[in-house]
């Protein structure tokens, strides 16, 4: 992890609309290299929408993705995915799953689900500033 997110930053990015959120995700992910769930000992967590749709939820730093871990979540505790797997593996594997992304989920609010083939777009082009 290389970066610290401080109570400002926290605050300010957790209250920020979906989409902005979803834009600082791909920033901060595309610098990082690295994606955060949540996963317990059985396994990661899963969102699951009104129609019965399962996503899997993905935040940018382990402090935002822990803000979720209450209530039924209480078991559960962040843990890393490196983007080179994230891209290569698991969002193939999640696709195949039928899953989508809910990216950046908050406490307060739903995150922004998009389609694996969709998010792997935005982080290869973000990526490509940084060659």
């Amino acid at each position: 992890m290389s970066y610290q997110v401080g109570d400002k930053e926290f605050d300010a990015v957790i209250g920020l609309p979906g989409p902005d959120r979803y834009g600082y995700f791909i920033k901060r992910v595309a610098d990082t290299e690295e994606v955060w769930g949540l996963r317990d000992d059985d396994g990661w967590a899963s969102l699951g929408d009104d129609s019965g749709q399962a996503s899997f939820p993905v935040w940018p730093h382990p402090r935002f993705a822990e803000a979720l871990a209450t209530d039924e979540w209480a078991s559960y505790r962040a843990a890393a995915i490196p983007l080179s797997s994230w891209l290569e593996d698991w969002l193939p594997g999640l696709e195949e799953d039928g899953l989508q992304i809910a990216v950046f989920p908050t406490p307060a609010g739903q995150g922004v689900v998009v389609s694996c083939k969709e998010l792997e777009a935005h982080l290869e082009n973000e990526l490509e500033d940084y060659e």
